[in-house]
């Protein structure tokens, strides 16, 4: 377990203000994520974010210390759930920060919604997610939310014939529904569709496949990291990329994974919420804080920036509300919330408490000596569902 605190200056206000205690208290926040394992990158960006939130607005609110309780939970749910439960016990955290896959988040909402906690959804992709506890804010997108305006661009771009693969678990599952809606929705037709195993998948014999149905247009998804980089590797072995048009969500293209891939992706679409090169004065003072904070061991993704922006939901939530963090209270005031975030205007709708957002489709170019996600068109206040 790791947190970040000042205790000498609370050990003083208990000293010299005794009967001021409760209002010192700082706010805790739990932060749950995988640091081992297949995903263990996973915590490091989120945190990531978290810490360059504070290096930018400080780290306090409302006269509350903030501090950072982080833990593990190698990517398991049954590990969440007991660590969510811990920290509601022994350290009386006033809300979570989960980045996690969707299983992980749930059992943590559980726990979440018993204690009557905030929890902020900061990576889980299923739709509908939220309706399953009052407590939970998603920050991250939905895939139906990235997918259907990518698909929609791929068919105004005159793909009439796509194939998709994906990962066999319920967000890879959204995905793919997603993208077959929005693509035949415009009049495009999905000849191959094809399921890997979530964990452990052998690529080869599936992107055959993929191969063989001699698509204009490959969809992908499978989780970040590890295998977004195994997945791409073998398409650009089989040849599929660049001789099918390929076009997934930001994960399989995020800025960090570029290193790995090298020039042969240069021209790959994608579709997210944030890149590296978008362009905002907010975008850069965050980029340079990431790097500070995290000693430039990569670049910010996009869950860098989702646990970024729960942070700024918390310091305007406590600034509305003295520095209170009633779980009721707050969840009725994060609604509506509207921020100005590095990926551009963001609002947690009022009533699914989902993230409405701008969504862009980026092209892979090599800008100034890097590899980087370049947007050229843009779908705004997109909603959980995909649509305005």
């Amino acid at each position: 377990m790791k947190s970040w605190s000042s205790p000498w200056l609370l050990a003083l206000s208990l000293a010299l203000f005794a009967p001021r205690v409760l209002a010192q208290e700082p706010i805790r926040i739990g932060f749950l994520a995988p640091y081992s394992g297949p995903f263990a990158e996973y915590g490091a960006l989120g945190e990531g974010g978290i810490k360059a939130f504070l290096k930018l607005n400080g780290d306090s609110v409302a006269g509350r210390k903030i501090e950072v309780i982080v833990k593990d939970t190698a990517a398991s749910p049954e590990v969440a759930k007991r660590l969510a439960q811990e920290m509601v016990v022994r350290d009386k955290v006033d809300l979570f920060i989960v980045t996690g896959f969707t299983p992980e988040t749930l059992t943590v909402a559980m726990v979440a919604t018993e204690a009557r906690k905030p929890l902020f959804a900061t990576l889980a992709s299923s739709s509908g997610i939220t309706a399953r506890s009052p407590f939970m804010i998603r920050t991250a997108s939905s895939f139906a939310q990235t997918t259907v305006p990518l698909a929609a661009w791929l068919a105004k771009s005159g793909v009439k014939r796509a194939a998709t693969l994906v990962s066999d678990y319920n967000p890879g599952i959204d995905a793919e529904n997603a993208f077959k809606s929005g693509f035949t929705a415009a009049g495009g037709q999905v000849s191959e569709s094809i399921r890997v195993p979530l964990r452990g998948p052998e690529f080869s014999p599936f992107v055959q496949r993929l191969k063989d149905a001699k698509a204009e247009a490959v969809f992908a998804f499978v989780p970040a990291g590890e295998q977004g980089v195994g997945l791409t590797k073998a398409l650009l072995e089989r040849g599929i990329i660049p001789g099918a048009k390929f076009a997934s969500v930001g994960e399989l293209m995020d800025d960090h994974v570029f290193n790995s891939l090298g020039d042969a992706v240069i021209g790959s679409i994608s579709s997210g919420n944030y890149s590296v090169a978008h362009d905002s004065a907010e975008n850069r003072a965050f980029v340079k804080a990431f790097a500070e904070v995290t000693q430039a061991k990569g670049r910010p993704t996009f869950m860098a920036v989702h646990t970024f922006d729960a942070m700024a939901a918390v310091f305007a939530v406590a600034r509305t509300s003295n520095g209170s963090m009633d779980g009721e209270k707050f969840m009725e005031a994060v609604k509506g919330l509207k921020l100005t975030s590095p990926r551009g205007p963001i609002t947690i709708d009022a009533q699914t408490r989902d993230i409405v957002q701008t969504v862009y489709i980026r092209r892979v170019e090599k800008v100034s000596g890097r590899l980087e996600n370049v947007e050229f068109e843009k779908f705004e206040d997109i909603k959980e569902t995909g649509s305005r």
